[in-house]
């Protein structure tokens, strides 16, 4: 807890110091569609976004069949109570045969620096999890390290405070919440290919042995710079801990095996200046009692492989070539994506590093934003794995939208 502490103490002395060499400035103060909706004066405000999907692997050995996939459908819903109290939920379809809730929450507005939140929250950690409208990132698909190590879109039932201190020209999220399952009472849910996905509650029934911390500072007082620091801190859930009785040593020592700590650090950049966009992402996962976890939660004669840490980042570079065009309302992106991952950072004595968990992948394609909210895309993904000496090419096309 000290060090959850002191991290965000330096972060805020950091921008904070930042900040005061500056002119204010609000260019930069990105909005999702959450937070259009809290900030509209209607009674009761409706958006949303939806993505459609076409991926085929090219391969020169073998035919594959292209996937067509209608990703996601969402619609927003928010009501103003009063101009203090107001009320947003978030209805994902995705793969067209599923229905999720990814958000919804309750505010309250203390004053113009404090808004108090409660219920279901995004996990406010990178760009993605907060900003995954299709017209908010190039690419057709959202960056791998938002898939692997921050298990994009995390949400949980949680709590805590919001908001803007303008005068600084910083955003702040502070949330107590529920963490992700590491062990359902009989099997593993974290697995080393995809750290802590499989964990994801989603505020499904979710249960809570001990309450997690979560929070960002973003800084945008630079024109056309956006700065964040994000952090996520606490313990996996398990069901080993409900009705545990708390004198039974040896019931407690194997519901302590059945957990993880998590300590996830992220900053993440954005800038825009006449055309040009550049944005960067760095992820950084530390996990302790993994020896305890995959030895507790073995499958058959193996070990679960989970990593003791993992680290990966992009960096991505793209220029609005129509901007020349004077009186043209669209926007044509040819841009770059270079993207690393290593799920087995660091790992105990008894595990083998898996190769296949260590990547690089280079994405490079065109956006063309035909208007505010609507947007055609098409890449191609150059990946490769530690284990194989060859790249995997895969074709990407689709269309976005948001409102």
């Amino acid at each position: 807890m000290k060090r959850l502490f002191f991290f965000f103490l330096v972060s805020a002395f950091f921008i904070t110091t930042i900040a005061q060499t500056n002119e204010a400035n609000t260019d930069n103060n990105f909005e999702n569609v959450a937070q259009k909706l809290l900030n509209s004066d209607s009674k009761l405000t409706i958006g949303g976004y939806g993505e459609v999907h076409y991926n085929q692997v090219l391969n020169k050995q073998t035919r594959d069949n292209a996937v067509l996939d209608a990703h996601r459908m969402v619609l927003f819903f928010g009501y103003n109570f009063t101009g203090k109290t107001q009320f947003v939920t978030e209805i994902e379809m995705e793969y067209a045969n599923e229905i999720w809730v990814e958000q919804m929450f309750l505010q309250h507005k203390l004053n113009d620096y404090v808004n108090l939140k409660a219920g279901m929250l995004l996990i406010p950690m990178g760009i993605i999890n907060e900003y995954h409208e299709p017209v908010t990132f190039n690419g057709v698909e959202r960056p791998v390290i938002d898939n692997k190590i921050s298990p994009s879109t995390w949400r949980e039932v949680g709590l805590g405070v919001s908001g803007n201190i303008l005068p600084l020209t910083m955003k702040y999220q502070l949330y107590l919440v529920n963490g992700p399952s590491g062990y359902d009472g009989t099997k593993a849910l974290f697995k080393g290919g995809d750290g802590l996905r499989g964990g994801r509650q989603k505020a499904s029934k979710s249960y809570m042995s001990t309450p997690n911390f979560t929070g960002k500072i973003e800084y945008f007082g630079i024109k056309g710079l956006n700065l964040g620091i994000s952090g996520y801190f606490g313990k996996s859930q398990s069901k080993l801990y409900d009705k545990l009785d708390k004198a039974n040593t040896a019931l407690k020592l194997k519901a302590d095996s059945s957990v993880i700590g998590i300590s996830m650090l992220g900053a993440d950049a954005r800038y825009n200046s006449k055309g040009l966009e550049l944005r960067g992402q760095f992820y950084h996962s530390m996990f302790s009692n993994t020896l305890q976890y995959n030895t507790f939660t073995r499958i058959g004669s193996k070990n679960n492989d989970l990593g003791n840490s993992m680290i990966g980042y992009y960096v991505e570079a793209g220029y609005n070539v129509f901007r020349f065009f004077e009186k043209s309302k669209m926007e044509l992106i040819p841009f770059v994506r270079y993207q690393d991952y290593n799920l087995h950072n660091t790992v105990n004595e008894n595990i083998t590093v898996n190769k296949a968990y260590i990547s690089n992948i280079i994405t490079t394609g065109l956006t063309l934003k035909l208007t505010k909210g609507a947007v055609v895309k098409a890449d191609l993904d150059f990946s490769k794995t530690n284990a194989s000496p060859t790249r995997t090419i895969t074709l990407n096309g689709g269309i976005g939208v948001t409102f």
